[in-house]
């Protein structure tokens, strides 16, 4: 298959922001590299789907999300480990402080609910617009910023941020917790 350099360039483009977008949903680095894989895969066996002149990463996203919805449905009937019990059993915790509030940011995420996780890291981490993610999950505007605001205050719960208070997350908190897109 002979695919145009530069839709060839806007996938290998999309690469690093698909892969952060798969890990953060997944918790998993090796499994978000297979969503990446699969996701880059199925764009080009179906890039005659693709309309030019709209988001390349956009339309990636969508496919790893949905191919990240659709592996989820199939492991329901796995033991899943969903508050990291076992996991935390198996794993040395580290012991460098942002090592640790890493730890704890992604165990917080991991309590979201899976729309307002992914509604938060495709706006707040990945830096989409809110048209864009709510074109990637399906979803009206008004139901992405709804989703953003809930996802953003529970996290803040989560990690007992108090802003006058504390000395400040460092700068990936920070962008999840208060950066806006545009609107």
């Amino acid at each position: 298959m002979v695919v145009d350099p530069l839709v060839r360039q806007a996938m290998l483009d999309a690469i690093p922001h698909l892969r952060a977008f798969a890990i953060s949903l997944s918790g998993d680095v090796t499994y978000a590299d297979d969503l990446v894989q699969t996701a880059l895969l199925r764009g080009l066996e179906n890039i005659d789907k693709f309309q030019p002149g709209t988001s390349m990463q956009a339309w990636l996203f969508t496919i790893l999300r949905n191919q990240f919805y659709t592996d989820m449905r199939r492991r329901r009937r796995e033991v899943q480990d969903s508050d990291g019990v076992m996991a935390a059993n198996l794993a040395i915790l580290p012991e460098q402080g942002a090592h640790l509030d890493y730890s704890d940011m992604l165990a917080a995420l991991a309590q979201l609910s899976v729309e307002h996780r992914e509604a938060l890291l495709l706006v707040g981490a990945e830096g989409v617009s809110y048209e864009e993610a709510a074109q990637i999950c399906g979803v009206n505007i008004g139901t992405i910023k709804s989703r953003i605001n809930r996802a953003r205050t529970r996290l803040a719960e989560l990690l007992d941020f108090v802003p006058d208070e504390d000395l400040g997350p460092d700068r990936l908190v920070k962008a999840t917790l208060f950066t806006h897109a545009p609107m």
